[in-house]
């Protein structure tokens, strides 16, 4: 279990930033933060210090032979709650992903499977966005380029809320499905995917762009009929020089692109640097749950079998229909115990 020094250090720690926040010195907002973050920390901290009590007091009742009966009871009934307790701590102690309270940057795109792979893209988009319903989130589509068929080109997409990133970086990867398109007059199952990509939302103070490392080009926009077509050269393309990333916003508003395209590239930037420093720190970072891997085939969606399997924790669910229409809640907590369990045993090395 932890050494009681580091609870006792993490609890002056919480007293402090107490304090400090009540005589309204230094960085309120900074203070406010983290003790935020300490709080549920030192709620579990408290839980387990009071059980110890407990212990300590019951077995000190043990000396007394007419209280000897009692005692054992309540040692055994603290003791059973004791494994519990300590998970409970263990997993607040965990270091936190600093990206989890942050909005997420989710970007869907085709992949193999040509006009079927377009229309899972569309399916996906939709997916998620029942999903934001559920969960009470803000989703804004800010760009989003439509095939003739009605399926998704590239659709990049704000999604704000309380946990959004914390909840959706484990969808990072290539997703797989299988059915029978509905251009298909032979009734054969085909194979195509898609790739998604969910990015923390970055800051200016978070990545700090050179603007002589950009390159910004204006062109015509180009897409399916009716709305998506844009005739006037509004689109812009935003080329980083040093990583290569090429972010492009074709939107009706040239100054909306460019602030679309910035935002993107910082999102991309900085879940670049996230990801280098997550490889130093894990050399086996490509097996975790989350890695956000986007090489990585992490989920088939079999339509003829009306099974989803998530391939990264081997969990299968014949429930297809109601995960289309956003119920992700089950995948989702189980891919969050996997991660937890993941850095436990870390945690225990």
């Amino acid at each position: 279990m932890v050494p009681l020094d580091r609870l006792a250090q993490i609890t002056e720690r919480f007293e402090y930033l107490e304090a400090a926040m009540a005589q309204g010195s230094g960085d309120v907002a900074a203070l406010g933060r983290e003790y935020a973050e300490l709080r549920p920390v030192v709620e579990q901290i408290a839980s387990y210090r009071a059980l110890l009590d407990e212990l300590a007091e019951a077995e000190a009742m043990l000396s007394d032979p007419e209280m000897r009966a009692l005692a054992e009871d309540e040692l055994a009934r603290l003791k059973e709650r004791r494994p519990a307790l300590e998970d409970a701590l263990r997993l607040a102690l965990l270091p936190k992903d600093a990206a989890d309270a942050r909005p997420a940057i989710l970007e869907i795109r085709p992949g193999t499977g040509g006009d079927e792979a377009s229309l899972f893209a569309g399916d996906l988009l939709r997916m998620y966005q029942r999903f934001a319903e559920t969960q009470g989130w803000q989703f804004d589509i800010v760009t989003e380029q439509q095939t003739e068929l009605g399926g998704i080109k590239e659709v990049i997409v704000n999604v704000r809320g309380a946990g959004v990133f914390a909840r959706l970086k484990y969808e990072s990867g290539v997703h797989r499905v299988q059915r029978v398109p509905s251009t298909e007059s032979g009734g054969r199952i085909h194979t195509s995917a898609a790739t998604v990509a969910v990015l923390p939302e970055a800051a200016e103070v978070d990545v700090r762009i050179d603007p002589s490392d950009i390159r910004i080009d204006t062109m015509r926009a180009s897409g399916a009929g009716g709305q998506h077509v844009n005739t006037t050269d509004s689109a812009v393309r935003i080329t980083h020089v040093p990583t290569g990333i090429v972010v492009v916003s074709a939107e009706k508003s040239q100054h909306r692109n460019r602030e679309i395209a910035m935002g993107v590239l910082r999102a991309r930037l900085f879940d670049a640097e996230r990801q280098r420093v997550d490889s130093e720190r894990s050399a086996d970072r490509k097996s975790q749950v989350g890695s956000g891997d986007r090489s990585e085939r992490i989920r088939t969606y079999n339509f003829p079998q009306g099974r989803m399997t998530d391939h990264r924790i081997n969990l299968t669910l014949y429930k297809l229909d109601q995960v289309m229409q956003g119920d992700l809640g089950e995948v989702i907590d189980a891919l969050t115990a996997d991660d937890q369990a993941r850095k436990l045993a870390e945690f225990e090395t």
